[in-house]
């Protein structure tokens, strides 16, 4: 019986068990990972190398702490970094979890929710269990915003037992999940996931900039999109911001699109597929990064596109 099966039933955790709950990385992701966590009544202790979010990082039964290792006694950790390779930092540089754990004794389970190269992903997962460090995934699709709000979906991948011991995290964290087997099949999913995402977002991004030219009110038209055969969720979560071209409050950067589409591109590359949208949306987010806006919500791709100008044929006669 695979995890996909044993545990298509939801988690149950023992009453008497109220884990500590580590958290690697304190941005958006994992801001909104403390919320949910604390909101469940559970023991934090939050690391990340920013000073500013360390000390942001404060509330009832919430600890700042000092070094990493300081997390090794936790129950389950809860990785929110940015990518593959500070994942790989985390786990097994100097000063990483999986040396601290094995000194401290305690058995944590490690639970990945960034998103990340599923094949990089996989056999870290390998490397973790024979260190005798249990690691499973559970990268998350929506935003910060939606995680905090539980309204976020997880895509849950790891050994039956390891997910058992995480369970009460995972269903602080995401009421809502699907549970896909062995690890790296989470990270495939999620890049998919963000492929038909991304798209979505700019082909919202230029219906409303396109609305806008033909003279129309894009606030008003966007109740137009909300309800006609186009509707997608991404016009309730990103709709807004783009209509109005005010981007607060951030929910998720442009650089961490660009940081996903780079890897989408060179998965879909490896297996000998080209995907002709996904290269143009990465195209604009690239031309937004090097323009200085990488730390913009990703619905700033709306600027992106209006900022696509053509020379009509009397400006420019043959």
């Amino acid at each position: 019986m695979n995890a996909a099966s044993a545990l298509s039933a939801p988690l149950q955790k023992a009453p008497e068990l109220t884990p500590k709950v580590g958290i690697v990385g304190l941005g958006l992701m994992g801001a909104a990972c403390a919320t949910r966590l604390s909101d469940a009544g559970l023991e934090l202790v939050g690391y990340d190398v920013d000073p500013a979010r360390q000390a942001a990082f404060t509330g009832p039964a919430r600890v700042a702490a000092a070094e990493l290792t300081d997390l090794a006694k936790c129950d389950v950790i809860v990785l929110a970094v940015f990518d593959t390779t500070q994942v790989e930092q985390v786990i097994e540089g100097e000063g990483g979890l999986l040396n601290a754990t094995r000194q401290s004794g305690k058995k944590p389970v490690v639970l990945c929710v960034s998103t990340c190269d599923p094949d990089r992903i996989a056999a870290l997962a390998q490397r973790c269990a024979a260190g005798s460090l249990a690691f499973c995934e559970m990268p998350i699709s929506g935003t910060s915003g939606t995680l905090a709000r539980g309204e976020a979906v997880g895509l849950v991948a790891g050994a039956e037992a390891d997910l058992r011991r995480a369970a009460p995290v995972l269903e602080a964290l995401c009421p809502s999940k699907h549970f896909l087997g062995t690890v790296g099949n989470g990270s495939r999913a999620k890049l998919a996931v963000n492929l038909v995402l991304g798209l979505n977002r700019s082909a919202l991004a230029e219906g409303l900039v396109f609305a806008s030219e033909l003279g129309l009110d894009p606030e008003r038209f966007l109740d137009v999109l909300l309800g006609s055969a186009a509707y997608s969720r991404v016009m309730q979560v990103k709709g807004l911001m783009m209509a109005t071209r005010k981007f607060e409050p951030l929910q998720g950067k442009l650089d961490q699109s660009l940081k996903d589409f780079r890897l989408i591109l060179d998965k879909a590359s490896a297996q000998g597929q080209a995907l002709p949208f996904a290269s143009v949306y990465a195209d604009l987010l690239e031309g937004c990064v090097a323009r200085g806006e990488s730390a913009r919500d990703n619905a700033f791709i709306v600027e992106a596109i209006a900022r696509c100008r053509t020379t009509s044929s009397s400006e420019n006669p043959a």
